[in-house]
């Protein structure tokens, strides 16, 4: 009798095959609806699902989600809740629909302009913590710079501090694991944010890594920014070769609103149970409340909506005068697009910062053919000669600064977890628009122009973007 059952077989696993493909497609074909990625990801994912479902549906099931709706339903609160400081702007308003803090006043704040300034103020903040030290970060490298910053964590720990390292996993590769047993032989904890080989299926999406960068200690100090703990970011001495990046140490209230967000990432990544963080004592307020005024804003998988995207179309659409933005990676929406050139033909002055050659050649060839459009409509599109630049930095009419870890790219604004200070006062903005002054003084007067044997590949990498 099962002799029969092979020819069978044989007919009916091709149909079944296909049937089981054809539902799984209807299937995430409808969950695409709900994730309300941008339109050409959407397309790029249905095509793929649709075309080829035995590479699309592995595919979107391990990269493709956006949102981890029960999971970030079950996480942590990420914000404390307060009371603005003084009048709201319009953008104010905006994040506190979305459910962000208010804008906190009374906090002293420090551009950080270099990666020794900024190796320098870490390893200082570490050393003087009492209560709590909590590091979070995208690369934790084990060169010099690494060691340094585990043995500033490990004395601590011997001190009798409360010290947590987390660190995302797709570069865990990079990281000393040897460097890790001392700190946790020190009392120290350390995790990885969402391995790519996941004990438990379906808890989490492979595609979505952890890209905030921010230490908190105590619950009083903070530094936040587009730095990883590295030798090409920061370090004890000057390097020729460093790139070109940009933090902010905070010293006030606002540094509480970034405790509570590594709390939340924290007990995401460990399955703890989350402990409120508190400042040791209340900071007290400046004679001027409006002074130091920041506003943290996270933004990923674990918010409801896009604050952060939100935030750059409503700042874009209101600007009056000017618009200085620098990003490492340019491959934006074309709602985001359309947005700057509309500002352009508004009479805005618009420019745009980035390297000459980024170490990720597919998002430089994804970017260029909308960078060469938008200057030829006006805007000013000028190429850092002087190496790398990795700063995130956004400066809009003398009067808002940004500054995170979130590029102008699809990635940063709709799949990866982010974080990013808006900053309001005077002294802050005026810093920003200082270091924008330098670094155009290391740039090129124009993107160059296309060439066409180039062109394809263009065409190519623009298309896989959404993808990534």
């Amino acid at each position: 009798m099962f002799r029969h059952l092979g020819p069978l077989l044989h007919l009916l696993l091709p149909h079944l095959g296909t049937v089981l493909g054809f539902g799984l497609a209807v299937v995430l074909v409808a969950r695409m609806g709900t994730d309300r990625r941008p339109v050409t990801s959407a397309w790029a994912w249905l095509l793929a699902i649709v075309l080829v479902p035995w590479i699309g549906v592995p595919l979107y099931l391990g990269l493709g989600g956006r949102k981890l709706r029960r999971r970030a339903a079950a996480k942590t609160k990420l914000y404390p809740g307060g009371r603005a400081a003084g009048e709201e702007t319009s953008v104010e308003r905006l994040l506190a629909a979305s459910g962000a803090p208010p804008a906190r006043g009374a906090n002293r704040c420090e551009l950080l302009t270099d990666g020794q300034s900024a190796f320098d103020r870490t390893i200082e903040i570490i050393g003087a913590a009492r209560r709590t030290i909590d590091l979070a970060t995208f690369i934790f490298a084990g060169d010099g710079t690494g060691e340094a910053v585990t043995e500033a964590l490990v004395a601590r720990a011997r001190g009798g501090v409360r010290v947590r390292l987390l660190v995302d996993a797709f570069f865990a590769f990079r990281a000393s694991h040897r460097a890790f047993a001392r700190l946790r032989a020190a009392g120290g904890q350390v995790a990885f944010f969402m391995p790519l080989l996941l004990r438990r299926p379906l808890r989490g999406r492979a595609n979505l890594r952890n890209h905030r960068k921010l230490l908190v200690v105590d619950g009083e100090t903070a530094i936040a920014g587009g730095m990883n703990v590295a030798d090409e970011y920061m370090g004890p001495r000057p390097r020729p070769d460093r790139w070109r990046d940009v933090a902010v140490a905070i010293r006030g209230p606002a540094a509480l609103d970034i405790a509570h967000i590594f709390e939340s990432d924290w007990a995401f990544a460990t399955d703890a149970q989350p402990t409120p963080p508190s400042a040791a004592e209340p900071p007290a307020a400046a004679p001027d409340d409006a002074a130091g005024r920041v506003q943290v804003v996270a933004s990923g998988p674990d918010t409801v909506g896009d604050p952060l995207y939100d935030v750059l179309l409503s700042i874009i659409f209101e600007a009056r005068r000017r618009v200085t933005i620098a990003t490492p990676y340019f491959v934006p929406d074309d709602a985001l697009s359309r947005a700057l050139l509309l500002a352009v033909r508004r009479g805005v002055e618009m420019t745009i910062i980035v390297p000459a050659r980024s170490n990720h050649p597919l998002a430089d060839l994804a970017g260029a053919g909308t960078l060469r459009d938008l200057q030829a409509a006006g805007v000013r599109v000028r190429p850092y000669l002087a190496g790398m630049l990795h700063a995130k930095v956004l400066l809009v009419d003398d009067a808002l600064a940004i500054v995170g870890s979130a590029n102008f790219d699809m990635r940063s604004l709709f799949l990866d977890f982010e974080l990013a200070l808006l900053c309001a006062s005077p002294a802050e903005v005026s810093s920003v628009a200082r270091w924008f002054d330098d670094t155009l003084a290391h740039c090129g007067e124009a993107l160059a122009g296309n060439r066409r044997p180039q062109a394809f590949r263009e065409g190519v990498a623009r298309l896989l973007a959404p993808l990534v």
